[in-house]
């Protein structure tokens, strides 16, 4: 089988560049959630975009470097970096549930979840390098955030935590509760009524949170 030689990826210059990378990224999300990783080729990536297979690996390089770009800029899109800001003048309960909020709704989201179902479908077909991949630029990225947030919450003295890593694991699952699950399983049966209760699970987690670990 022929392939193409791979070029080492590089980052976008020109506008028009920057308009078929985020075509690739578009097109790359969208198969990867309808036919799982496996399932979705660098042929048919380029079709969806309108771009050349040769414009597709220029951009980056080969299929699990595309997939990772495709994880991380959604992950960097709802859930910046400055989500987890941390102002030392600010009430942190404030600040937790501001994080729980964009946090949860990002997780139950179902784009989010039918990310989650393809890579699942690709682990039992004996690929767990691409969850592995998911997991490094979703939710470890995301916890290690946290964990920063949290520490400097402790330094402080708005918090007292004695492991912060296990405390930042406690939170995200708190305010995620079933209802991540739920979505997966398709049992999110009146949108209001979910999104209602996303928020309200979220809101109760960190109170629950902050009965362990607020300095009162």
């Amino acid at each position: 089988m022929n392939s193409i030689p791979l070029t080492k990826p590089h980052g976008p210059g020109r506008p028009k560049d920057m308009e078929k990378r985020a075509a690739i990224l578009e097109a790359a999300k969208a198969l990867f959630i309808r036919n799982a990783f496996a399932g979705t080729s660098m042929d048919a990536i380029a079709a969806e975009a309108g771009v050349s297979k040769l414009t597709v690996y220029s951009h980056f390089g080969d299929k699990d470097n595309l997939f990772r770009e495709v994880i991380r800029a959604r992950v960097q899109d709802l859930l910046p970096e400055e989500t987890y800001g941390f102002d030392p003048q600010a009430d942190i309960g404030d600040t937790l549930h501001r994080i729980a909020q964009v946090h949860a709704r990002l997780d139950c989201d179902p784009e989010t979840v039918g990310t989650f179902r393809a890579i699942l479908s690709d682990c039992r077909q004996g690929n767990p390098r691409y969850g592995k991949l998911m997991w490094e630029e979703g939710p470890m990225r995301s916890r290690g955030l946290l964990e920063r947030l949290l520490q400097q919450a402790v330094d402080a003295h708005k918090l007292q935590i004695e492991d912060v890593p296990r405390a930042a694991v406690q939170f995200i699952s708190l305010i995620k509760g079933d209802m991540m699950m739920r979505r997966m399983f398709g049992c999110a049966e009146c949108v209001q009524t979910y999104a209602r209760e996303i928020e309200e699970n979220a809101r109760a987690g960190v109170t629950m949170f902050l009965r362990a670990y607020a300095i009162h």
